[in-house]
């Protein structure tokens, strides 16, 4: 792993449910469980600065200190309140460090490719995650990809991109991680709206009343 794991402190749940969940949060404490490798899943409470901090640093692995016990955990699900700007509640998967994962990391695009200098070319990017499959120890902390190098073509893929060693894939090597596209204006003014002239019906019936102005009357 990029940098050192974390150590967070875990504190036993004493009563389960949403409201005493909601408490907890009150006390700045974020409900969690611990699961996996055929033990009893444990419902703790973490510090929320302490989980918040560990995951703004990317960390995917985390060693949660409950009791006498150290035990390594994957952060496997984070659920969001329903504004989706915090953590209400983490899953946390027990792991060895030798354990193959399949996990999530983030990808940070640096430079500009040659193709979006161009007038009326833009970059998309389409993938702001890519999953990937290692070894607990080998998860990195993001992904780097520089387009200023890297692009070839008007698009960039999965099997384009160099992992580090250990990291593999998850997904299909032709999908697009990063795109050119060109942007087409649109005829605005007198060049998109018809004239007036084009788009007005043509009247006739002033014609046929001068004529029937002129007949004899019966």
């Amino acid at each position: 792993m990029a940098h050192d794991t974390p150590t967070l402190e875990a504190t036993k749940r004493e009563r389960l449910g949403s409201r005493y969940a909601k408490r907890e949060r009150a006390k700045g404490r974020l409900p969690a469980v611990i699961f996996g490798h055929g033990s009893e899943p444990a419902h703790v409470t973490i510090d929320e600065k302490a989980m918040a901090l560990a995951l703004k640093h990317g960390s995917h692995v985390v060693n949660v200190k409950f009791g006498s016990t150290t035990e390594t955990c994957l952060v496997k699900d984070l659920q969001f309140g329903y504004l989706g700007d915090n953590v209400i509640h983490v899953d946390l998967a027990r792991v060895n460090l030798d354990e193959v994962v399949t996990v999530n990391v983030a990808i940070h695009f640096v430079g500009v490719p040659e193709l979006a200098k161009k007038p009326g070319n833009i970059a998309t990017h389409d993938l702001a995650q890519l999953e990937v499959r290692c070894k607990v120890r080998d998860i990195p902390e993001d992904i780097r990809i520089d387009l200023s190098v890297a692009m070839t073509g008007m698009t960039f893929t999965v099997g384009e991109i160099k992992l580090p060693a250990g990291v593999t894939a998850a997904v299909p090597a032709e999908t697009v991680v990063c795109r050119i596209q060109t942007v087409t204006e649109e005829a605005t003014g007198e060049a998109a709206a018809p004239t007036e002239a084009a788009s007005a019906p043509e009247v006739i019936t002033a014609k046929k009343d001068e004529k029937a102005e002129g007949a004899p009357k019966a």
